[in-house]
């Protein structure tokens, strides 16, 4: 059985573009995070509910860097 806990959402340091957000959610998941970030914008744009750029300053604020 594994006993280790889930790594936690952070924003990566190598792999971003504006905060690391999406890189950090791509690396927590294990994702291509050129897809994830390309599919969030598609997404942000195409939906009136969901605030894309609001979302991502949100997260930007909560998830914590990752450490060296």
């Amino acid at each position: 059985m594994n006993t280790s806990s889930p790594r936690p959402f952070t924003r990566s340091l190598n792999d971003r573009m504006i905060a690391g957000v999406m890189g950090g959610i791509a690396h927590h998941f294990g994702w291509n995070p050129t897809l994830l970030r390309v599919l969030y914008v598609i997404f942000s744009l195409l939906s009136a509910a969901f605030p894309g750029i609001l979302v991502y300053l949100i997260l930007w604020l909560l998830m914590p860097q990752e450490a060296d």
